[in-house]
């Protein structure tokens, strides 16, 4: 095995966070500004590049940081290792309600490809880098662009999705239709394409939008119910209703109320 070999905790519900357990000197990296306690002897380091604890030259170095930028992410990483004695712990913590879901990339083809912001932290030795979509439909209407994220290696890996996760195996030549925004990854042996929704009507006032995300198997594909888009889209919604009419949720008329008091909607 290549990558450092850990072992791992997942605790909460809604908002879950991950306790790492890590022997002397090995490691374990995460995107910045997931971090959420360790103990004393665990050391943190800013690491420009791909995670995956390779040398690399300079500018070996700036393609992958490039990556990551396309991705949306920071140029740089966080590593933690541990440089005492015994076993300690460090803990990561989910961005926003949701799950975290822990992949053994040894058992799943040694590749997940996955939405943008959906990696949290893995052992080191793991790559964090891109997947370009060769196909012009699904980079302009499969919801993620033409750049979705690659996560590779041996190890353990951890992936965050809002809402509740479904794990489900196709088989081969299953065929499965999901909300664009609803995808969070799936291994490489994986087909990923877009499908236009069917009918006029479904299009225009379906409120589905016009694709579907097509997956067919074989292989494992991960699914979110709460995109954080969606959850975005209905906080700054109710928030435009709350602030803008100075009324709570407890008005009885709702934007009746507000048309008769001469606020409209």
């Amino acid at each position: 095995m290549n990558t450092h070999e850990i072992d791992y905790e997942i605790f909460g519900e809604e908002m879950q966070y991950v306790e790492i357990e890590l022997d002397p000197q090995e490691t374990v990296i995460a995107e910045p500004g997931s971090f959420m306690m360790m103990h004393q002897d665990i050391v943190m380091k800013t690491i420009f590049g791909d995670g995956s604890g390779e040398e690399q030259s300079f500018w070996g170095k700036m393609v992958s940081a490039g990556k990551r930028a396309l991705t949306g992410e920071s140029i740089f990483m966080t590593a933690y290792t541990h440089q005492g004695a015994g076993k300690q712990t460090v803990s990561f913590a989910a961005p926003y309600p949701g799950k975290i879901i822990p992949l053994d990339l040894s058992e799943l083809g040694g590749k997940v490809i996955c939405q943008k912001d959906a990696f949290l932290c893995a052992a080191q030795g793991t790559a964090v880098g891109i997947e370009f979509s060769r196909k012009l439909g699904r980079g302009f209407f499969g919801g993620e662009g033409f750049i979705m994220q690659k996560v590779e290696g041996d190890g353990m890996a951890f992936l965050h999705a809002g809402g509740h996760v479904l794990e489900r195996t196709l088989e081969v030549g299953e065929r499965l239709r999901v909300d664009t925004g609803c995808l969070v990854g799936h291994v490489g042996t994986v087909n990923y394409d877009i499908e236009m929704v069917k009918g006029v009507k479904n299009k225009m006032f379906g409120g589905e939008g016009f694709f579907y995300a097509s997956l067919t198997g074989p292989g494992k594909v991960w699914i979110q119910t709460l995109p954080f888009a969606r959850l975005a889209n209905r906080v700054v919604q109710n928030a435009r209703h709350l602030f803008g009419s100075g009324k709570g949720e407890g008005s009885v008329l709702g934007g009746l109320g507000n048309l008769l008091d001469g606020d409209g909607f």
